[in-house]
């Protein structure tokens, strides 16, 4: 209903268009009645109303509309400051005042006998009129066409207008909304190296002017909120392509972006994956950026597929070095380790390539004692604690002087 009546917002006349200038309503009526109170007493739809897309809501109305109703009407009258709409059986609407010159532009092109949606702002009217505004009426059919898209998915081919740190502003229906950058394609997202947020925008930026393929996410009118997502045009193509993958595939790609918490690899057009941090290497990796570089190609395992996303392993097309580590270490056993890195639990000591364990602070009382007592780089004794090769946790003690 409510497509409808965005159609008939200014609506084509209903029955024959009267275009000349029509009386001041008030004066048609010897005893100066205004056109409300007759209307009142008539309780029969007009013609109009009764070829109108609200016609079987108005005439199943038992109650009269209150403030923040959608109505619709034929045109009764207009004049320099004001439009009048026959409401009946509930009486005649008035745009005038601000209402009437915010909505100036659409009244031009209204003619008298046009069926028009407005929205009703106030029914204290000193003559009786149930007050109207055009403008409001339209932003709630607006909302309710978001509401629409938002459950047919529907795609929109947007421009976009503007760029800022979080994402891009894009236009509709005069209603500006936010596409978060989270919320860009693959090919759109910006693959910033350092995560600085200056370098995010100018990459932002490149898409200010170009028309995107979007949907609605979000449409929240009280808040004035519209959420878009470029994600949802991909989504069937992308899942075509995604069939074609299986669990345990060996896999090769390019490598289109580094960051902090991993490597994304183009597998083919319109697919990428992601090499989380934890799966680039069996030993430590504090930057990825110390592994591959971007333009690289890189073999990767496939180890899991959900919702249309591809997660890659490069560190399972080699050897588990906690396999082998299970046969050769015990729990009490003395070892060697190299001091890899400090955390707040302790340090890190590496006892073989990709098998490392854990020295813990309390050992020596405080961090500024651990530190004092063992360097970065430098080899000490120590003996395990803790060995559990399945889940690849290792503890150690020290066994040196931690004087």
């Amino acid at each position: 209903m409510f497509k409808k009546l965005k159609e008939t917002l200014v609506g084509a006349p209903a029955g024959e268009p009267a275009r000349a200038a029509a009386a001041d309503p008030a004066s048609s009526d010897k005893d100066g009645a205004a056109p409300a109170k007759k209307k009142e007493a008539e309780m029969v739809l007009t013609d109009a109303q009764k070829a109108s897309a609200m016609a079987p809501f108005v005439a199943s109305m038992k109650n009269p509309p209150v403030i923040g109703d959608l109505v619709e009407g034929p045109v009764i009258a207009l004049d320099k400051a004001a439009v009048y709409v026959d409401l009946a059986p509930f009486g005649t609407g008035i745009i005038y005042g601000r209402e009437f010159i915010v909505a100036r532009d659409v009244i031009k092109k209204i003619n008298v006998g046009d069926v028009i949606a407005a929205k009703i702002v106030d029914d204290a009217h000193k003559e009786g009129y149930l007050e109207l505004s055009l403008k409001e009426a339209r932003q709630a059919l607006i909302w309710s066409e978001a509401e629409a898209a938002i459950k047919e998915k529907k795609s929109l081919d947007l421009p976009v207008k503007e760029a800022n740190k979080g994402g891009l502003l894009i236009e509709w229906q005069g209603i500006v909304g936010f596409l978060p950058a989270s919320q860009l394609k693959a090919d759109h997202y910006p693959r910033v190296s350092d995560g600085d947020k200056d370098k995010i925008l100018d990459e932002l930026k490149k898409l200010v002017g170009t028309r995107l393929e979007v949907s609605i996410i979000t449409a929240d009118p009280k808040e004035g909120k519209l959420i878009f997502s470029e994600k949802g045009s991909e989504h069937k193509e992308k899942e075509k392509i995604v069939s074609k993958y299986e669990i345990g595939d060996e896999v090769e790609g390019l490598v289109t972006g580094v960051v902090d918490f991993g490597v994304f690899v183009k597998l083919e057009e319109g697919l990428e994956g992601l090499v989380h941090i934890s799966e680039i290497d069996w030993g430590l990796v504090d930057d990825p950026r110390n592994f591959v570089k971007t333009g690289q190609k890189i073999k990767a395992k496939i180890i899991e597929i959900k919702d249309g996303k591809i997660s890659l392993s490069m560190k399972q097309l080699r050897p588990n070095p906690w396999l082998e580590a299970s046969k050769k270490y015990k729990k009490d056993m003395p070892v060697t380790g190299v001091i890899i890195k400090f955390n707040k639990h302790g340090a890190l000591a590496s006892i073989e390539e990709g098998v490392a364990g854990l020295v813990h602070v309390s050992e020596f009382g405080s961090e500024e004692k651990l530190r004092k007592a063992l360097e970065l780089g430098k080899t000490y004794p120590f003996k395990i604690a803790l060995f559990d090769p399945k889940d690849q946790k290792m503890a150690l003690s020290f066994a040196g002087d931690k004087k």
